[in-house]
């Protein structure tokens, strides 16, 4: 069983940046796609970025190409989602999600992931 512990939402004005973090008890971190995703009320869950386990290939929506970047630390066990110039369209909680040995063909599915965390609440205000 892999827990999941999002941190680092929270309220930024539009053209701000926040940095999420998950960080991940699992041993074998490498072997693991992770992803993020995020909800918006009344929404359903999206993909928003994700890096693969093998060769950390990463794919982005198109709604946050060029403003938010996945990254990962195997050594802290740690996913990261730097955002950048956000919009007042991101506000959402986000989701960190993980799949062992899931490959980049599925990787942008909610149901290719069978772990995730409780979920951070990002609120940009314009």
């Amino acid at each position: 069983q892999v827990q999941l512990v999002e941190s680092g939402g929270g309220l930024v004005q539009a053209g701000g940046s926040l940095r999420l973090s998950c960080a991940a008890s699992v041993r074998a971190f490498s072997t693991y796609t992770m992803g993020w995703f995020r909800q918006a009320p009344g929404k359903e869950r999206e993909f928003v970025a994700t890096i693969t386990w093998s060769g950390g290939t990463l794919y982005y929506a198109d709604s946050v190409q060029g403003r938010f970047t996945i990254s990962r630390d195997n050594a802290k066990n740690t996913v990261y989602l730097q955002m950048n110039s956000l919009k007042p369209e991101d506000t959402a909680v986000y989701y960190c999600a993980a799949s062992r040995f899931l490959t980049s063909n599925s990787a942008h599915r909610v149901g290719s992931y069978d772990n995730w965390g409780q979920g951070t609440q990002v609120t940009v205000s314009s």
